[in-house]
């Protein structure tokens, strides 16, 4: 019964949610060209406060648990485990005092309103997941320049979402070329529960009624082993994913 539901409501969403996107597009384009970075920062970050109202059509709920006391002039190394698409907006608008900058496959650099034009404006690094050369160069620019303007970076260092919540293990290279370019960098790990629920059907009809958690964990500071912290992250991440 539930799943007859979620067709007339993952229509609805769909519409709201392409319809949030198209009109937003012009506006980034308008707040980035005439009124600069921080116009255009704020036009994502409520951008993405319209995203999740669009996911309420669908009967999510969010939490979003945020306990730390986070500096705002620092750079940030944001990681956290990765279950769907929607998990991106809540970490942009929770996350929006620390600027946050995604790693994101090259793919979503092109063809989508608003999220390809941010992606390649706003400071994002685009890479391609064939090309680890590449891929790697890509992080290394994304380090540098959140460690230059005090930025926030987000990676996902399992490489692609968990479809079923399970944790993948993690890939570290992405994530110690942060670290190595962000030297002054706050690591913040974030645990994710219950985004892949949206997905349980696949990409149509969505899941209805998902309750989103997001934990925030303390800081680790960016000293020591590179191995040894990204384990310490891992661990930090994966702990509290509820399987």
């Amino acid at each position: 019964m539930l799943k007859l539901l979620s067709y007339p409501l993952t229509f609805a969403f769909f519409v709201c949610f392409g319809l949030t996107l198209v009109v937003f597009h012009p506006i980034q384009w308008i707040c980035l060209t005439i009124f600069g970075y921080d116009a255009h920062k704020k036009s994502v970050s409520i951008l993405n406060w319209f995203l999740m109202r669009c996911t309420n059509i669908l009967g999510v709920r969010y939490q979003f648990e945020n306990k730390q006391h986070i500096p705002t002039n620092t750079p940030l190394i944001i990681v956290t485990n990765h279950q769907s698409m929607y998990d991106i907006p809540p970490i942009i608008w929770h996350m929006r005092k620390h600027h946050p900058k995604f790693v994101s496959k090259k793919e979503l650099g092109k063809g989508i309103p608003s999220v390809s034009f941010n992606l390649r404006h706003g400071g994002s690094a685009l890479i391609n997941r064939k090309d680890p050369a590449q891929a790697l160069a890509e992080i290394g620019k994304l380090g540098d320049y959140i460690e230059k303007y005090k930025r926030g970076a987000v990676i996902f260092p399992e490489g692609t979402r968990s479809r079923d919540g399970k944790p993948k293990p993690f890939k570290p290279s992405g994530l110690k070329t942060l670290i190595k370019h962000a030297p002054s960098a706050l690591i913040v790990p974030i645990t994710i529960n219950n985004s892949w629920k949206m997905l349980r059907y696949g990409k149509f009809p969505m899941g209805l009624a998902a309750y989103i958690r997001f934990k925030v964990h303390p800081p680790i500071k960016n000293e020591g082993n590179p191995d040894k912290l990204v384990k310490l992250v891992e661990f930090q991440v994966t702990k509290d994913i509820i399987q």
